[in-house]
Formats: structure tokens, sequence, C-alpha cells
């Protein structure tokens, strides 16, 4: 069933489009300390089997949670694309929190990778660290065209 002719139900409405979920900056940053705050008070826990003499026992020890982007969208209930689209958005005062915030996702994961809280491969993965060295060779000489130091012989071709 359509609407009825004459309608002007459009009037009634007062906002076009999906409300921001972030009205400022602060509230973004708020939200980013929240996920902080919570990374810092719930640990993961590491089991380390230890052995003594034939007894085997596992040992569980709290571990630092590392800040992640992936980790604080998820905490967010944001996508990828809606990040991206933030941060390349127009609004030049969101850009600054959301520099701020990868910032300190950097730092915490780099220097827990240093002092060895984290895995130092997969922290320099992540951060883009890489010994990865790109070797190009190219040779300025004749193409190969066989061995000139050989005879040839015509009848060896007809034994065959």
């Amino acid at each position: 069933m359509s609407a009825p002719k004459g309608n002007q139900f459009w009037k009634l409405r007062n906002k076009h489009g999906r409300s921001k979920r972030f009205a400022s900056p602060e509230q973004l940053w708020e939200a980013a300390c929240e996920y902080f705050a919570y990374c810092d008070r719930t640990p993961w826990k590491a089991i380390k089997n230890k052995t003594k003499g034939e007894i085997k026992e596992k040992e569980e020890s709290p571990t630092q949670r590392p800040y992640s982007l992936t980790g604080l969208m998820a905490y967010l209930d944001v996508s990828k694309s809606f990040w991206n689209d933030f941060k390349k958005g127009s609004h030049e005062d969101f850009s600054v929190v959301i520099t701020r915030i990868e910032n300190v996702i950097r730092t915490q994961q780099l220097e827990g990778a240093i002092v060895g809280a984290f895995n130092p491969n997969i922290v320099s993965r992540i951060i883009g660290l890489s010994d990865k060295q790109k070797v190009t060779h190219t040779i300025n000489s004749k193409e190969f065209k066989g061995f000139d130091f050989l005879p040839y012989i015509p009848k060896a071709d007809e034994s065959i």
C-alpha cells in the first residue's frame, strides 16, 4: 500500500541521515580512555606448563592486555570503514583525537614489545616495522646465446 496523495509526513522529520556516534572529540577521547582502562583492568591469563621432576603443573598468570585498534573498534562497536571514514572526514577537531588515540595504541604496543610483555615479531608486523629489504638486480650485458667454445659438428646432428 502506498502513501496517500498529498502526504506531508516528510515535513515532520527534523533531521536526515544517521546521527553521529560521537558528537564531540571529547566523547571519542572518553570512550577510548574507557577502552584503555578496560584493557588495564582485565589482563589476559597466560597458562604456563611447569614441570618439577615427574610432576607437571599448569600455572595461570596474568599478562598485560595489549591495546589495539581492532579491539578499540570492537569495544566502541564501530567498523573499520566507519573508523577510516571518520578519520578521513572533514572534521579537523576529530582528526587530532584520532591521531592521539592511534599514537597511544602504537606506543603501548611498541613499549610492551621492547620490555618483553608482547611478542616483538607480531607487534612489528602490526605496527608496520619490518626488516624487509627490496632488492632489485639488473644485468647490463648481452643476451645469453649458448656456449661458443664447443666445436660444432654437423654429423653429430645426423646420428640422432
